[in-house]
């Protein structure tokens, strides 16, 4: 107990993250599917992979870089934001993921006790980023209850209402863990919302490339807004670690203050992972539609296995990887019943308490192919009408 109590207040103080519990759950379970973690099922581009293999000898690969990124990486990322986000006065640094990118941004852009917002539900790991920084004053707005979409409203309400005013408000467009999206006239009233009132916009576009049935995702600059972005998702990169951060240009010393942090965590990220990351890029936005076209299906298939819920129940599929559903008023413990269904149908979700929004799950459609997912579907559809009738026998 005594070694306990020497332990940082800001560690023991932030919550455990869910998906160290959900693994747990997956290594005890016997051929339990997964259809709990954000992740794709592809690989990186082969070419790509094959350019990486060639270039794993030469010397720089095994140096640090620049802090912010390699300069090819940043001059073709540049590029990329003109080109395909409408962002001409941003500047670039390259992180080892988003995560880490959100965690530089609030220990640039945040003090201990500072008032941050979300929205629910919302992204458990920008949650904890906060709670472990000393962040602890974290304001969660409400999502309308139709789209989950960010309520502006009370957005408008809690920033002209309070003292000091929030320093920074945070968003996921298309969400996570809810995979609704923010329509670009509502992102503006946020951001002019945030502008306003003097608070910073971090916008997480993690899922910018997983957009389904005719939307379109979009992106907004100012000088009171920062955007986030990952090669994790859309290139299959998640354990090559690379995401990078677009800032205003125009905000003197920001760069400066951004670049204490990064050398402080990781110096730079990964070169290998630089470098594949740059490689990917030259593939093409192609390369990246194809597969997510194909996600539809897995998207169906389990809408069609949340059936039991009622249709009500399920909401968001419109981007990004994710459906969110709510379960029957009793069960509160969405824990117990994620528990529950990893036990007795060998099927694994995420439960909703995680991203503040309790007696829900969240279920990622984008992390097997399509015939996995069609073996998975039928282990949730039948553990949910047995949920549903008999409860958790």
């Amino acid at each position: 107990m005594g070694t306990y109590l020497k332990l940082a207040r800001r560690a023991l103080e932030t919550e455990t993250p869910v998906m160290v519990q959900i693994q747990e759950l997956i290594r005890e379970a016997k051929d339990a599917i997964s259809l709990a973690q954000g992740v794709v099922y592809w690989q990186p581009p082969e070419r790509a992979l094959e350019k990486v293999k060639e270039a794993v000898w030469q010397p720089a690969i095994s140096r640090y870089g620049a802090d912010e990124g390699i300069p090819e990486l940043r001059e073709a990322l540049i590029k990329k934001l003109c080109c395909e986000n409408n962002l001409h006065k941003s500047s670039v640094m390259v992180t080892a993921g988003a995560n880490q990118a959100f965690v530089n941004l609030v220990l640039t852009l945040c003090d201990a006790g500072d008032s941050v917002v979300m929205f629910a539900p919302y992204y458990f790991n920008s949650y904890m980023s906060f709670q472990m920084t000393g962040v602890t004053d974290i304001l969660v707005g409400p999502g309308n209850p139709k789209t989950l979409q960010p309520d502006a409203d009370w957005l408008e309400k809690t920033l002209s209402e309070r003292k000091p005013v929030p320093k920074l408000v945070t968003v996921v467009n298309p969400g996570n863990p809810s995979g609704t999206y923010i329509p670009e006239p509502l992102l503006k009233r946020i951001s002019d919302l945030c502008k306003n009132f003097g608070s910073w916009l971090v916008v997480d576009n993690t899922y910018e490339y997983f957009m389904y049935d005719g939307l379109k995702h979009t992106c907004i600059e100012g000088d009171h807004i920062v955007n986030l972005f990952s090669f994790s998702k859309a290139y299959g990169m998640m354990g090559w670690r690379v995401g990078y951060i677009a800032y205003p240009s125009e905000v003197e010393g920001l760069g400066a203050q951004l670049l204490k942090v990064q050398d402080n965590i990781p110096i730079c990220a990964s070169i290998i992972g630089q470098r594949l990351a740059l490689h990917s890029l030259e593939e093409g936005l192609e390369w990246i539609k194809i597969r997510v076209k194909d996600l539809v299906k897995n998207r169906n298939l389990l809408r069609e296995a949340l059936l039991p819920l009622g249709e009500d129940a399920v909401k968001g599929g419109e981007g990004a990887i994710y459906l969110w559903a709510k379960l029957p008023d009793k069960y509160s413990d969405d824990f117990e019943v994620v528990r529950w269904l990893v036990r007795t149908h060998g099927v694994v979700v995420i439960p909703g308490c995680a991203s503040g929004g309790p007696g829900y799950i969240r279920i990622s459609f984008g992390g097997l192919k399509e015939a996995d997912c069609e073996v998975a579907a039928g282990r949730l559809k039948r553990g949910l009408e047995e949920l549903v009738r008999d409860g958790m026998v």
